[in-house]
């Protein structure tokens, strides 16, 4: 198979189908449709119009302002502690895009989260300040 080439095309000179097999795409990934066949008609395509770019066309969402932010905390093996910490990241807006809690050893377990900033209502560097501040977090800091 030769080299596969990609462009960057602003979707208003596109036809109409292609947005509309993002749009079923979206309708799979989010579990609002069960099946490619219902998506589809969600989206007002036809199934074959579905399987003929679903793998080619694909929605470009790299907006320079949506930075990620990945935060390494110890937290003490207390119950809410976790609850709490997240409590502060709803509190300043962030989209919580994963988490991952080891098993707590010595009473102490390491957690990390990755937030979309995008939205936040206060900087980064806040918010790892309210988060050092919550009872029952020993350490917090920015991922390199």
């Amino acid at each position: 198979m030769g080299k596969v080439n990609y462009y960057l095309v602003n979707s208003s000179i596109l036809p109409p189908v292609y947005a509309k097999v993002v749009e079923a795409k979206n309708y799979l990934a989010s579990g609002e449709a069960a099946s490619a066949s219902q998506a589809a008609k969600m989206a007002g395509i036809s199934r074959s119009a579905y399987y003929k770019y679903k793998d080619a066309i694909f929605e470009y969402s790299g907006d320079s302002n949506d930075e990620t932010v990945t935060i390494n905390a110890k937290l003490k093996d207390n119950a809410g502690v976790l609850s709490a910490l997240m409590t502060e990241l709803y509190k300043a807006g962030a989209n919580i895009l994963s988490v991952s809690q080891s098993v707590p050893v010595n009473s102490v377990a390491d957690v990390s989260v990755t937030v979309r900033a995008t939205e936040m209502t206060i900087d980064v560097q806040q918010l790892l300040e309210n988060i050092k501040n919550v009872n029952g977090v020993n350490s917090a800091n920015l991922s390199d």
